[in-house]
């Protein structure tokens, strides 16, 4: 059985939905969003902006971007985490917190490593740190996800701790990808990226308040998988049971997962350069980005949880497979107009709100998916299912800008480009009203 169907649930009231905000476990699962969120930014499009301004080649930063890889191809040792103890400490704190304090640790030390060395200190070892931190964080996100879809009690616990999550992730997003700019202007990049080294501390502490979830029998200890028939359950086991669970539909699901956040991840890259090129200043965009835009994503992921547990995770799916893609037509609109405040202030209000909501629904869908006893490793898979092909393609985002360009103004490529990644949200929409077609009961 899923992890959702084998919860009690029923149908909550708008008051008793709004009281339940208050259940001790959503706090620590806003941290605990936060501490997953903090590296992501800081080895993707802000790590670009600082190498851009160390002088490093726009083709480099490019190749560097790859680093990210690392969260589509988690699922690759997710059993490992599913199945085995983290070393000295599991024993101590259980099996999930014990992995989630030794990559937070990780990935803080690789940040502060990252803030010594500078660019200029040796690209090659910075990068490194860069890997380094995250493969650290893409191992946090395996465990916090299992944590989350197993600390969950019934059904619409498992879409308020969905909700709180995608609120840290996204308060963290805006740390990283707003107020670090403003802080980099006054201080330099190499003391900000000390100071969010410095935040996983965030992460750390809500590790040591979080309840280690209960286990059922043999999953109490770390399993022996060093067998031959241990490691190909360990393996093998959360796929098998995926597609058995799911039969018919599994590839539906895989599907729409892989397409449903394909427009942001190819439209992201290109929004700093956007902004430079526009003549909005990093200040400007900080500023933003961390007052009206943080209300907005707060908002949005409120929304989609509020609406996740009153109306299910389908719905609330279809509804962000609409409203995502839709709102970078508002970066079109910009390009075209030109650098008013006004507009781009809008546009970020649009953006933040749509994926806000669009993120919560889709994590909290693939959470209702996942089968108890491979809780990581199924989550890892979807995960990284909805990641690989977005990262692989917005490598090449900028190729598609500077091909546009030819012929035409710079602005004018950029409006064509951000109705392209509109379009390509279609696909995914039309997906997502296949699976609510093949959710409806069968009428006898």
């Amino acid at each position: 059985m899923t992890a959702n169907t084998a919860k009690k649930s029923r149908r909550l009231s708008w008051m008793e939905t709004l009281r339940s905000v208050t259940n001790p476990k959503v706090a620590v699962m806003l941290a605990l969003g936060f501490s997953s969120g903090l590296p992501f930014m800081l080895v993707g499009n802000t790590l670009g902006y600082w190498l851009r301004e160390s002088g490093t080649a726009l083709a480099t930063i490019g190749f560097l971007s790859w680093v990210g890889l690392a969260y589509s191809l988690k699922f690759l040792w997710a059993p490992l985490i599913d199945k085995v103890n983290a070393p000295i400490v599991g024993r101590f704190l259980g099996r999930r917190r014990g992995w989630m304090l030794i990559s937070q640790a990780l990935i803080g030390l690789s940040l502060v490593g990252m803030s010594i060395l500078k660019p200029e200190g040796g690209l090659a070892l910075f990068t490194a740190l860069a890997a380094i931190a995250a493969f650290a964080s893409a191992t946090q996100d395996i465990v916090v996800d299992a944590w989350r879809i197993e600390i969950s009690e019934a059904s619409e616990d498992m879409a308020l701790l969905s909700s709180a999550y995608q609120l840290g992730y996204r308060a963290s997003l805006l740390v990283t990808d707003a107020l670090i700019l403003i802080l980099a202007a006054a201080i330099g990049w190499s003391v900000s990226y000390s100071v969010m080294g410095a935040l996983m501390a965030v992460g750390l502490a809500a590790t040591l308040f979080a309840a280690e979830p209960k286990r059922e029998g043999s999953q109490t200890e770390a399993a022996p998988i060093w067998t031959l028939a241990g490691i190909a359950d360990a393996v093998a086991g959360p796929f098998i049971s995926f597609f058995k669970q799911h039969a018919s539909k599994a590839l539906l699901i895989l599907a729409a997962v892989s397409l449903y956040r394909l427009s942001d991840f190819l439209m992201g890259p290109m929004a700093n350069p956007f902004y430079a090129d526009l003549g909005i200043s990093k200040e400007t965009v900080g500023a933003v980005r961390g007052s009206i835009g943080l209300i907005a994503s707060v908002v949005g992921v409120t929304a989609a949880g509020l609406t996740a547990v009153r109306f299910g995770f389908i719905s609330t799916l279809l509804i962000g497979a609409v409203i995502g893609p839709a709102s970078n037509l508002g970066f079109s609109v910009l390009a075209l107009v030109g650098p008013s405040t006004e507009v781009f202030t809008t546009a970020m209000i649009v953006d933040n709100f749509a994926t806000g909501f669009a993120g919560t629904a889709l994590v909290g869908y693939m959470s209702s998916l996942t089968t108890l006893g491979y809780t990581a490793t199924q989550y890892a898979l979807l995960s990284s299912f909805y990641a690989l092909l977005g990262k692989i393609l917005k490598g090449f985002s900028g190729v598609i800008v500077q091909k546009l360009s030819d012929g035409n103004e710079l602005m004018h490529a950029y409006a064509f480009f951000f109705l392209g990644t509109a379009l390509i949200g279609v696909p995914a929409l039309l997906l997502c009203i296949l699976l609510v077609r093949n959710n409806k009961p069968a009428v006898s």
